[in-house]
Order: C-alpha cells, then sequence, then structure tokens
C-alpha cells in the first residue's frame, strides 16, 4: 500500500477528532511535520494538538506478516514538542480506519536509516472491538492501537499509556479494562497512585466510548427527534451519568441531536413512557417569563413520538425513563 497523500491523512485525523466528540481544526500547513489542531470542546475550551503522522503499511518482510510500521520521511531529529498540549507519533491504516499510536519519547531522536516503527496488526484488529489495544514488543516498547472516537482519549494520556504500559502488571489491567473486564479491587490498591488513575481514566473512558458505539449504532446515527445524521449526533444518557442505578447500556440511552441533546439534560424535553418526546411546560414557563422563548415554536414541531431502533431491545427501557423523569423532577 502506498503512502495516503497528506490531504487524505489529515482529513482522517479531523474526522477521529469529531467522532472523539470534539472539534478540530488544521492551522498549520498541511503538508508541514507535526500538523497542528486546534481542539474545541463542547464547553468552550481549547487545545493544542501536535500530531506526527504518516501512512501505517505492511513491513514488508514475510516472516512477520503481522508487522506493519509507519516510516519517518520527511522530518530531522529530534522531534519538535508542544509547548502547549500533547504531542502525538501515530500510522494510521486506511483499509481498517485505524490508527496506530507510538512512544514519542523513545522515537523523538533517531540515526538515518532508522526511522521505522512498528506495530502487530492484530493489536489494530483487536482495538476495532475494544477501542484500545496494546502491543508489547520484545524490547518492551509498547504500541497502541486505537479506534478513531478513542482517538482523543489516547492522545490526552498517550505519556502515560506508553510509560506505565510498560510494566506487566498495569499493561495487563489495562488490557482488562478495554476489554471492560472486571478489575479487583485489590489489584487496583497495589499500584501507585498514577497508575491507579490512569487504569481509572481508561476504564472510565472505554465504557463511555463503549456506550456511545452502541447507542449510535442503534440508532443508525440518526438523531432520535429529527433524524438528523451530518456526523453531528450524541449518544445521550437516559438517567444521567451519576444518577442511582444509571449504566452504560444502549437501553438507557438515546441519539440525539446536541441541540435536543442539551435540551434534554436540562430538562427542557422529557422522554415519557410511551416514547414520546414532550416539552416541559414548567421550563416553557420559565422561557416565555424571561421572554427567552424565540425561536420555541419551531422547536416544539420536532417533538413527538421518537424514531426508535429497529431491535426492539435496544428500546429505551422504560424503567430508566420513569426514573430519569423523578431525577430531573419532570411533573
Amino acid at each position: 500500500m502506498s503512502a495516503l497523500p497528506p490531504e487524505q491523512l489529515v482529513e482522517a485525523i479531523l474526522e477521529a477528532i469529531q467522532e472523539s466528540g470534539d472539534a478540530g481544526m488544521l492551522v498549520s500547513r498541511i503538508r508541514t511535520h507535526p500538523r497542528q489542531f486546534l481542539i474545541s470542546k463542547p464547553t468552550g475550551e481549547t487545545h493544542s494538538l501536535w500530531v506526527y503522522a504518516w501512512t501505517l503499511t505492511h513491513g514488508g518482510r514475510p516472516q512477520l506478516g503481522n508487522e506493519y510500521r509507519i516510516q519517518m520521511t520527511s522530518v530531522s531529529p529530534p522531534l519538535r514538542l508542544n509547548p502547549d498540549g500533547p504531542t502525538v507519533l501515530i500510522g494510521y491504516e486506511p483499509n481498517l480506519k485505524m490508527f496506530a499510536g507510538f512512544d514519542l519519547e523513545r522515537h523523538r531522536t533517531f540515526t538515518k536509516g532508522s526511522s521505522s516503527v512498528q506495530i502487530d496488526i492484530t493489536s489494530i484488529q483487536k482495538a476495532v472491538q475494544d477501542g484500545l489495544a496494546f502491543d508489547r514488543k520484545a524490547n518492551n516498547e509498547i504500541a497502541v492501537a486505537i479506534r478513531p472516537d478513542q482517538f482523543l482519549n489516547y492522545a490526552y494520556d498517550a505519556k502515560n499509556l506508553h510509560k506505565y504500559g510498560r510494566v506487566k502488571s498495569t499493561l495487563t489491567l489495562l488490557s482488562k479494562a478495554t476489554s471492560l473486564e472486571p478489575i479487583e479491587s485489590k489489584d487496583i490498591a497495589a499500584l501507585t497512585q498514577q497508575r491507579r488513575r490512569l487504569v481509572q481514566r481508561v476504564s472510565l473512558m472505554s465504557r463511555s466510548a463503549n456506550f456511545r458505539l452502541q447507542v449510535l449504532n442503534a440508532y443508525a446515527n440518526r438523531c432520535a427527534v429529527s433524524r438528523a445524521q451530518l456526523r453531528l449526533v450524541d449518544a445521550a444518557h437516559i438517567l444521567p451519568v451519576g444518577a442511582p442505578a444509571s449504566v452504560d447500556h444502549v437501553f438507557n440511552g438515546i441519539a440525539l441531536s446536541p441541540t435536543f441533546h442539551r435540551a434534554f439534560d436540562n430538562a427542557l424535553i422529557y422522554l415519557d413512557e410511551h416514547y414520546m418526546m414532550r416539552l416541559n411546560q414548567e421550563k416553557e414557563s420559565l422561557l416565555i417569563r424571561d421572554k427567552l422563548d424565540c425561536g420555541l415554536t419551531s422547536f416544539k414541531t420536532a417533538l413527538g413520538k421518537v424514531h426508535l431502533p429497529p431491535d426492539r431491545r435496544q428500546w429505551p427501557d422504560p424503567y430508566f425513563i420513569k426514573k430519569a423523569n423523578e431525577f430531573r423532577r419532570i411533573r
């Protein structure tokens, strides 16, 4: 496989940023290393991310049929680091539309002719299911396979994943966390504080990513209210995270575009047990009182019977609908 044009590589990164839940903008030249991105979060926060990226291709050695690699061309050591945020070293495999993350600390300097970095393709294939997967090489280096929706989670924790993943006991727990396997409290307690926090973060973001994937797949990436797609659809919890009995499962989820998601979380709208999305009249009255009701009439026209997944087993559970309305004090 030949290397992708820079435009396609950058587009894959931008799509991964969007799938991770944020918005990204390239703020450097498209053919210059590292590519510099401005990340905008829904909260309004912005972050700087630098990315060294090449196409991931087969290593070419017949005796190592699973070896894939990047060739770090057009750069000179030492690789520059972002003074205002993370810097990552990645490869992109276009057939699977997956990424591989490499240990930048190890590969920041290199000698001419040895600028190749490898990962086992089976790790990439495992990450299609798990979101993240780890490849421990013979020299104890850790490479990380990354599904696009986990791209930013990886980027923010890349340094620690490569560093602490070299410890076998930590790597075992990280692998369990990404596979959503139960982790014994005694195993967590045995870790240092930094490693414990890393495993807990990976566990949390893996459950969140799995929930998002379940919900968006169930609803075919369409908003249950408006039926819009446009890569602008969120996976919303019906009973919010943090509420007693809330779970990260498709039957406690619904796909909503950002406006309806915010309206749902703020109890302006609510789902009833007959799968009707309704306007909260108390909130409506407050908007009218405060003269903030412009657009309310057109907003209300989209409400009504929501569009549900074809598989009834993926429909919102009435138990969670009822509990959510109690939690949000919907009368």
